[in-house]
C-alpha cells in the first residue's frame, strides 16, 4: 500500500510554489471576466501577480458578504463568470449562499482526504453527509468516487435503515460528522447491530476532539478530520502523522490579520484565506472567517505542503457595545494609523450595570503622550469610548482574538 496519493504530495515546497503562482495568473484573467471580479480587481494587472508578497496586496472578499452579494446579483454574485448550466450540479447554504459544482472529476478535491485517512480504491464507503441541496454529501460522494470507492449515498438520521445497509454491503469507510458516526456505534451496541465492517472514516462538520478520536479508536474505527467548505470543497485533512492537518493542493492558503487582508507572522493565530485554480469558478483570497496558525516544518508523514494547527475558533468577532456595533476591522484601523503598537485586543465588559471598553495594546515603550493618542484613535474610529492600556511586547496570548466579549 503506497503511502501517498501522488507525487504532488511530496515535490519541494518550492517547486509547489513555484507551480501554484505560474498558473495564477490564468487564472485571475478568468476570474477578471466576470463583472464582480473585474470591478472588486479594477487595476490589477494578472500577469504581475506571481508571488505571495503580491497575492496579498489584492482585497479580500469575505464569506459573510456573499448572501447579500448573492441576493442583489442572483445566482452567484456576479462572481461567475459562465451560465449555471456549464456546471454539473446546483447547490445552497445557509445565508442564502449559491454554490456550483464543476464537471470535472472530483471537483471538490477529496480524493486526497480521503486517501490519508485510509480509504482505497475498491472500498465501499457509507456516506452520511445530506444530499439534500446541499453540498455536503456530494463532496464526499464525488471524492470516494474519484478515487475508486463504491458510495452508499445514506445521508444523516435513520439509523435502522443505515443498519441494514452496513449489514448488506459491509463498508469499510465511514464519512460523515463524527456526532452521527458516534450516534450509529452506540445504537448498534445497544441493539446488537453487527457494524464491524467500518473500520476507518473522515469526518468532518462538527469539533473532533482527541477523547472522541480515541473512544472511535478503541471501538475499531481509526478516524481523521478534514476541513472544508461548501464553497471550496476540502481544504485541509488529516494525516497518518496526527500532527496538523496538511492543506490540499491547488490551494493557496494564507493567514492574515483578522480585518485586514494583511498576512500574520509565521506561527501567528489569523484568518483563513484561501484562493483556488479552478478557472471556471476560482475563489480569489475568499476569507471564511475561521481561526488557524501555520506549523513549522514538513509532516513526519512526508507530505510537504504547508501543515495548519486546524480550526481554532472564529475571526468575525464583531460584537455590539452601547448599542453600537463593534468590528475587528476597526481595531485594525487603529493599529494602522499607530504602527508602533504590536498586537490589539479590545476587551468588552460590563461596569456599573453599562458596557465597557479597554483596548489592550503591545509596545516595547510605553509613554503617557501615546496612551492619550491611541484613546482619542479609538474614540475616533468607534465613535465611544474607552480605557486603553499598553502592555510589554509578547504580553497577549497568541489566539487571534482583536476582540474579546467578557460580558
Amino acid at each position: 500500500m503506497t503511502d501517498h496519493y501522488d507525487a504532488l504530495e511530496t515535490r519541494d515546497p518550492a517547486a509547489r510554489e513555484t507551480a501554484l503562482f505560474a498558473r495564477l495568473p490564468e487564472v485571475l484573467r478568468k476570474a477578471m471576466a466576470a463583472p464582480a471580479y473585474a470591478n472588486l480587481l479594477r487595476g490589477t494587472d494578472p500577469t504581475s501577480i506571481t508571488s505571495r508578497e503580491a497575492l496579498a496586496e489584492l482585497p479580500v472578499l469575505r464569506k459573510s458578504e456573499l448572501p447579500a452579494l448573492h441576493k442583489a446579483a442572483p445566482p452567484f454574485g456576479g462572481f461567475v463568470a459562465d451560465k449555471p448550466g456549464s456546471f454539473a450540479r446546483l447547490f445552497t447554504s445557509p445565508g442564502p449562499i449559491f454554490e456550483p459544482e464543476g464537471r470535472q472529476a472530483d471537483p471538490w478535491r477529496g480524493a486526497r482526504a480521503l486517501f490519508a485517512a485510509g480509504f482505497r480504491e475498491g472500498d465501499v464507503v457509507l456516506n452520511t453527509f445530506s444530499y439534500h441541496l446541499t453540498p455536503g454529501g456530494f463532496i464526499f460522494d464525488a471524492s470516494a468516487r474519484a478515487l475508486g470507492c463504491a458510495v452508499i449515498p445514506a445521508g444523516p438520521g435513520n439509523t435502522e435503515q443505515q443498519f441494514e445497509l452496513i449489514e448488506a454491503y459491509r463498508p469499510v469507510g465511514y464519512s460523515g460528522t463524527p456526532d452521527f458516526l458516534k450516534i450509529l456505534l452506540d445504537a448498534a451496541a445497544s441493539t446488537g447491530r453487527d457494524v464491524s465492517s467500518i473500520k476507518r472514516a473522515l469526518v468532518s462538520g462538527a469539533a473532533f476532539p482527541k477523547s472522541l478520536q480515541e473512544e472511535m479508536k478503541s471501538r475499531g474505527v481509526e478516524a481523521y478530520q478534514a476541513f472544508g467548505t461548501a464553497d471550496l470543497g476540502l481544504i485541509a485533512f488529516e494525516t497518518p502523522a496526527r500532527d496538523g492537518m496538511t492543506v490540499n493542493e491547488d490551494l493557496i492558503l494564507e493567514i492574515v490579520r483578522p480585518g485586514t487582508g494583511d498576512p500574520v507572522a509565521p506561527g501567528e493565530v489569523g484568518e483563513i484565506v484561501v484562493t483556488s485554480l479552478d478557472p471556471h469558478h476560482p475563489w480569489i483570497r475568499l476569507a471564511l472567517g475561521d481561526l488557524t496558525a501555520a506549523l513549522p516544518g514538513v509532516s513526519p508523514c512526508g507530505r510537504t505542503n504547508m501543515r495548519i494547527k486546524g480550526w481554532m475558533g472564529r475571526a468575525d468577532q464583531t460584537t455590539k457595545v452601547k448599542g453600537m456595533f463593534v468590528r475587528p476591522e476597526q481595531v485594525a484601523e487603529i493599529g494602522k494609523r499607530h504602527p508602533e503598537l504590536g498586537r490589539l485586543r479590545l476587551v468588552v465588559t460590563r461596569a456599573g450595570e453599562a458596557d465597557a471598553m479597554t483596548l489592550r495594546a503591545e509596545c516595547a515603550s510605553a509613554a503617557d503622550a501615546l496612551l492619550d493618542e491611541v484613546a482619542a484613535t479609538l474614540r475616533a474610529v468607534t465613535k465611544l469610548g474607552g480605557a486603553v492600556e499598553l502592555v510589554g511586547t509578547g504580553s497577549l496570548p497568541n489566539d487571534g482574538k482583536v476582540i474579546a466579549d467578557e460580558r
